[in-house]
């Protein structure tokens, strides 16, 4: 956790009802999940009474919060964030970075990029460098927009600017955000609201209500010039992480959807 996480945690009680609220749990409902008393829950709301660190561990468990807002609860009751409060970034511990380079090399001669809990990618195969440096030479943004994966789709001098099916792909990737703040991330809610400062971006503020009838698989179609790539891509994370930073992590890869696509990359690679 930041210094700023720490200093916008606020108390304890607030923190708790706001997320039952979030949950839309009454505080019987709540207590029924996390096997607690009603009325120790009411005290709890109240300021009344001080929670144990097993409180709030049951407590985020039942109200199925992210490892990041289970740190943020931790502290506002006086603890010790037990889900990571390191400094070194999640990608950068020996066992998970030596996990990451792997994927990354299988990867090939397709692109691969490894992004953290802000969007922003933390590190790209060979591959990912080689296809899309055509496009990225052309941005007229800061390295901060650049190397972040939400924001370059959104900047429109960045690489939303070649992509040619934008509002069908955009509308889908902000889909992802709406569903990590609902989960409760604030740090993609901070995001969003960075990315609805864009032109063109308001039609999509709002979750979508239900799915579209259209193709399961999301593609990225991108020309510059006489050059033409579609990509579909896909997301792992890793399984049961006991670490805030970690539990943040993707990996997106990205396939060819056409044939084209695939030859040009099996030419591009060494």
């Amino acid at each position: 956790m930041t210094k700023q996480d720490r200093a916008s945690s606020g108390k304890f009680n607030h923190l708790l009802r706001h997320w039952r609220q979030q949950r839309r749990l009454s505080q019987l409902d709540l207590a029924g999940q996390a096997d607690v008393s009603a009325r120790h829950l009411s005290f709890l709301e109240s300021g009344r009474s001080q929670p144990s660190r097993e409180m709030v561990q049951l407590l985020g468990t039942a109200l199925d919060l992210p490892l990041e807002e289970r740190n943020v609860l931790h502290v506002a009751a006086g603890f010790v964030p037990p889900y990571g409060d390191r400094e070194q970034p999640a990608e950068n511990i020996p066992h998970v970075r030596q996990a990451l380079d792997f994927m990354l090399r299988q990867q090939e001669p397709y692109p691969a990029i490894v992004i953290d809990g802000h969007w922003d990618i933390r590190l790209r195969n060979d591959a990912t460098r080689r296809m899309f440096s055509v496009f990225r030479q052309s941005y007229d943004v800061e390295p901060a927009i650049a190397d972040n994966a939400m924001h370059t789709v959104f900047h429109p001098k960045a690489l939303r600017q070649f992509i040619v099916n934008w509002e069908e792909f955009a509308g889908g990737m902000i889909q992802i955000l709406h569903r990590e703040v609902a989960q409760g991330s604030r740090v993609s809610a901070q995001l969003l609201s960075e990315i609805m400062t864009y032109p063109g971006v308001a039609a999509f503020s709002k979750p979508a209500q239900a799915p579209e009838a259209a193709s399961p698989i999301m593609t990225m179609q991108l020309q510059k010039g006489y050059l033409r790539l579609d990509f579909f891509s896909t997301f792992t994370t890793f399984a049961m992480p006991a670490d805030a930073a970690l539990q943040q992590l993707k990996i997106e890869c990205f396939y060819p959807a056409d044939d084209a696509t695939a030859e040009i990359a099996r030419k591009l690679a060494p």
